[in-house]
């Protein structure tokens, strides 16, 4: 067990603490075919980032804005519709209840009400200090969800450790200054390690937290 000391916790949420892979996969390889596009691509392209990024990327240069954020509503509506096999993670509800809610919270690539839907669907409550997508300017791999995160708790990025499993989030959380757990939920560990991550481990069920005067300290099992 690895002893690790921080400020706070900053969790993605897909592939770190609910389980949505399933339900992503299946909106994103059904839209992939409809516009003639590689669906395993096209899935490995959008984990971990905003919809709308994938989407710009993935179209004609010639798509318009309006038909951009078109594709993206549509989008979001499948997402959100499709909720079938959305859970919590192992280990993620008993990491949470070890944490004070001055001290975590949720840093997606998900709109406000994609996350919404999602966290209660799998039993989780909706952080007061959650950042989502349409919190922020950049996405990630831009820094600015996990600084805003922060600064929302109080801390400064390089306080926090940021919790991921897709490179573009531990390119977030390592361009904010913080260290990053990654987990071997949803992506290979050679893309993880190439990404930058400080650790890499299966779940939350191998965190165990604790809180002192100092902050959080917390057992990793890798």
């Amino acid at each position: 067990m690895l002893p690790i000391h921080c400020q706070a916790l900053l969790f993605d949420m897909d592939g770190v603490l609910i389980d949505s892979t399933p339900a992503v996969g299946r909106v994103w390889h059904r839209w992939a075919i409809e516009r003639g596009l590689d669906p395993e691509f096209v899935v490995h392209r959008a984990h971990g980032r905003p919809s709308r990024t994938t989407i710009r990327e993935l179209l004609p240069a010639s798509a318009t804005d309006a038909e951009i954020d078109r594709e993206n509503r549509e989008v979001e509506r499948r997402e959100m519709e499709d909720l079938d096999g959305v859970v919590l993670l192992p280990g993620a509800q008993r990491l949470l209840n070890l944490l004070p809610s001055t001290r975590w919270t949720i840093v997606t690539s998900s709109t406000w009400p994609l996350a919404e839907v999602r966290l209660r669907a799998a039993g989780l409550p909706v952080p007061i200090n959650i950042v989502t997508s349409s919190d922020v300017q950049k996405g990630k791999p831009d820094p600015e969800p996990y600084l805003k995160a922060a600064a929302k708790l109080g801390f400064a990025g390089s306080d926090c450790i940021v919790v991921e499993d897709a490179p573009a989030g531990v390119r977030a959380g390592k361009a904010a200054g913080a260290r990053v757990i990654a987990f071997l939920t949803t992506m290979p560990r050679r893309d993880l390690e190439a990404a930058g991550a400080d650790w890499i481990t299966q779940n939350c069920a191998d965190i165990v937290a604790s809180v002192n005067d100092d902050g959080l300290q917390l057992q990793l099992s890798l």
